[in-house]
C-alpha cells in the first residue's frame, strides 16, 4: 500500500530537513544494516518511540511520517478509559521531567475504535503499551488486542499499581511480574515486551522471572519514582505528590541496568531512559539494547526520534560496523 502521509504536513521543522533525515537514514542504513529482530517483531531501523511521550502518533505527525520509524510505541491502553490524575501533572526538573498523568487514556475499545485505525492507514509498526490494575485485566486487555490488524507487538507495563496487593506495584516483584507474563502469554501469539520498573533492589530478578514466563523481549527502564516541592507555597507541586523522573538524569541508571539484564537473559532489550542523540542512543546499544526508544526528548525537539536513527546509521558507517555486530559490544573483553 503506498504512503498515504501528505509531506506538505511538515510543518514543524520544514520538509527539506526532514527529507534530508530520511535520506540520510535511507543512504546509509541500507548498507549498515539498521533492521533489527525483537523476538520475531522486525523493525526497519531500531528507533520506537517510548509510550506516554509520543500519545498515539497524529500529533507528531506533522514532524515525522509514522512510516519512517522502527515503529510507534502508544500511550499506555487500559480496560476502561482513564481522566488521569488531577493537575499539575508535569514539572520540569535541572535533567528531565517529573510526570503524573495518571495513565490517560480512551480504554482499548476507544483505541481499537479511533487510534489503531489511523497507525494502520500510516503504516505505523504499532507497539501497544498496555497496563491493568489486576492480574485478570491485563489478561482481559490482551485478548481484545490479540487479532486486531496493524498491532505487531504488545509492550506490557508491570509498573502500575496492583489493586489486589494494596497499590504495590507488579514489576516489583518477581512473582507477580512472572503471574502477569503468564496472563497474558496465554491470550496471544503476538511479541510481548515486557516493561520492567528501575524502582526495584535487583531489576536482574524481575527481568529472568519475565523470561521465564514467556516475554519474547525486555524493555526497559521505565521512570524512577521522584517528587518536587514549591518553596513559595510549600507544598507538593504534582497534584498526585509523586510521579516518575525521566530526561538525561536517568540516563547513566538506565544503561547499568541494560547491561546487567543482557548479561542475564537471552531475550532481546529494547533500551530507553534520556536518550536524546545518536550518542545516547549508542551508549545503550553498545550496552546490549538492540532497539531504543526515545520518549522525553520529543518535547522539546519533535524531529529527535528522525534524528537518533539518522546518528546510528552514521555511527555505524563510521565505524564499519552492521547494527547486530553494535549490540552489546561493549561486553567484548
Amino acid at each position: 500500500m503506498a504512503a498515504v502521509h501528505n509531506k506538505d504536513s511538515w510543518i514543524w521543522a520544514g520538509q527539506e530537513r526532514v527529507a534530508a533525515l530520511l535520506a540520510q537514514i535511507g543512504e546509509l542504513g541500507v548498507p549498515v544494516g539498521l533492521a533489527t529482530n525483537l523476538g520475531g517483531l522486525r523493525l526497519r531501523n531500531p528507533v520506537i518511540t517510548a509510550s506516554g511521550c509520543y500519545g498515539f502518533g497524529q500529533e507528531y505527525a506533522p514532524a515525522i511520517p509514522p512510516e519512517a520509524l522502527g515503529a510507534i510505541c502508544t500511550k499506555c491502553v487500559t480496560l476502561e478509559p482513564r481522566a488521569g490524575n488531577k493537575p499539575p501533572r508535569v514539572v520540569e526538573t535541572p535533567a528531565g521531567m517529573l510526570n503524573s498523568i495518571g495513565l490517560q487514556n480512551p480504554g482499548v475499545d476507544g483505541f481499537l475504535r479511533t487510534e489503531l485505525p489511523w497507525l494502520r492507514e500510516h503504516q505505523a509498526r504499532v507497539i501497544v503499551n498496555i497496563a491493568g490494575r489486576t492480574i485478570a485485566e491485563y489478561g482481559q486487555l490482551v485478548a481484545k488486542l490479540d487479532g486486531a490488524p496493524g498491532i505487531s507487538a504488545i509492550e506490557v507495563n508491570v509498573s502500575c499499581p496492583n489493586v489486589e496487593r494494596e497499590g504495590m506495584a507488579f514489576g516489583v516483584s518477581a512473582k507477580s511480574t512472572e503471574a502477569v507474563m503468564r496472563a497474558v502469554r496465554r491470550e496471544t501469539s503476538l511479541p510481548l515486551i515486557c516493561k520492567l520498573t528501575p524502582n526495584v533492589t535487583d531489576v536482574v530478578e524481575i527481568a529472568r522471572a519475565a523470561e521465564e514466563a514467556g516475554a519474547d523481549v525486555i524493555s526497559l527502564i521505565n521512570t524512577l519514582l521522584g517528587m518536587s516541592i514549591d518553596t513559595a507555597t510549600q507544598k507538593p507541586v504534582l497534584g498526585n505528590v509523586f510521579g516518575g523522573l525521566s530526561g538525561p538524569a536517568v540516563r547513566p541508571v538506565a544503561v547499568r541496568m541494560v547491561w546487567q539484564v543482557r548479561q542475564a537473559v537471552k531475550l532481546p532489550i529494547i533500551g530507553m531512559g534520556g536518550i536524546a542523540d545518536a550518542r545516547d542512543a549508542m551508549e545503550f546499544i553498545l550496552a546490549g539494547a538492540s532497539a531504543i526508544m526515545v520518549g522525553t526528548a520529543c518535547f522539546t525537539n519533535p524531529l529527535a526520534p528522525l534524528e537518533v536513527a539518522a546518528g546510528i546509521a552514521a555511527y555505524l558507517d563510521q565505524h564499519g560496523l552492521q547494527l547486530e555486530e553494535a549490540i552489546g559490544r561493549a561486553h567484548q573483553r
